[in-house]
């Protein structure tokens, strides 16, 4: 998701770009459409990924940095290109309590995050579990940073846009596709937890591109929805229309986005060195929809959908509590 929009981002500006990853297959069409090319290569085999680097880069983007070891195996890389760019994540802030977002018990953070806010301390092992991502990417972070290479690490929040192969907006988009008559929404709909367009991540990564150096990034969206506001988004987009259930607690109607306090990112820094997001929530979720909309229509052919039973979305997606709920309200 990440990477297609930035070599899109970066081929419309005249870039000659070059992606590598196990699967050709996996290359998006209208990316080698508008000339980007595929090198076969594995990010866990030094060899293949020095074959895939030649004779170097202006700019390196890193999508898959997610530990210590991941860092040390790109750095010769990112030391040697012009520019480099690792893309880490807010999970690695933490509260004044030491609360991260994914605490057992959510975080509550004084305003917009700051680049300067506290993280995890780096940490090794399953970068997969709810405790070691951000602790694994703070590991990551240090690895490159300290390396005095101009890598700029970029930390976004809920990433949104074709490709994504975990669709939050899917929570939505399905139900318009079944023709729901209501939306449940849980703490009425008030939670915020800041998005971020795989967009407008391009369009930092652009901006850093020509100011190489060291240096940590929030990227979020201008604007950070509630998630009321994204449902309204999606079903305005589709031209659907629901009953809105705004629920007081979160039996029913939970979604991706319920952070209660709000998690948001401070974008002060970015818009210091000249960012210029490529548009709001609205305008940049559109073609996400879009592409889920047709995923769907065309039977999924490459399989990026959620799979009915997926452990994630089916929390999201409990049709048979919103019914009884409906009906005893019908009842009464």
């Amino acid at each position: 998701m990440i990477g297609r929009a930035i070599a899109r981002r970066l081929l419309a500006a005249g870039w000659d770009v070059e992606l590598a990853g196990r699967t050709p297959a996996r290359m998006p069409r209208d990316v080698t459409a508008a000339g980007g090319r595929f090198t076969v290569a594995d990010y866990h085999e030094p060899d293949q990924l020095k074959a895939a680097y030649g004779a170097g880069a202006d700019l390196l983007v890193d999508c898959l940095c997610f530990t210590a070891g991941d860092a040390r195996r790109v750095l010769p890389f990112a030391s040697d290109a012009g520019s480099a760019v690792m893309l880490s994540s807010k999970a690695v802030y933490v509260d004044s309590r030491g609360r991260h977002v994914n605490s057992a018990e959510a975080p509550r953070f004084d305003g917009p995050i700051r680049e300067t806010q506290p993280t995890m301390a780096p940490g090794d092992g399953d970068h997969s579990t709810r405790e070691g991502y951000g602790a694994n990417k703070v590991a990551a972070e240090r690895v490159l940073l300290d390396s005095g290479a101009p890598v700029t690490v970029i930390r976004p929040s809920k990433v949104h846009g074709p490709g994504n192969t975990g669709p939050r907006e899917w929570v939505f988009v399905k139900r318009v596709l079944d023709r729901r008559r209501a939306v449940f929404l849980a703490h009425r709909g008030t939670g915020v937890d800041h998005t971020t367009a795989a967009a407008n991540i391009a369009s930092l990564v652009e901006l850093v591109a020509a100011r190489p150096g060291a240096r940590v990034l929030n990227c979020a969206d201008p604007d950070a929805p509630s998630v009321l506001e994204i449902s309204r988004v999606i079903a305005r987009h589709l031209g659907h229309q629901w009953e809105e259930m705004l629920m007081d607690d979160g039996t029913l109607g939970r979604t991706p986005w319920d952070a209660i306090p709000p998690v948001t990112l401070d974008m002060t820094a970015a818009a210091g060195l000249g960012y210029v997001p490529a548009g709001d929530y609205a305008a940049t979720v559109a073609e996400a929809i879009d592409w889920l909309v047709a995923a769907h229509r065309a039977g999924d052919p490459g399989q990026m959908l959620p799979r009915p039973g997926d452990s994630y979305f089916t929390r999201f997606l409990d049709y048979a509590a919103e019914d009884r709920w409906l009906a005893r309200g019908l009842a009464g």
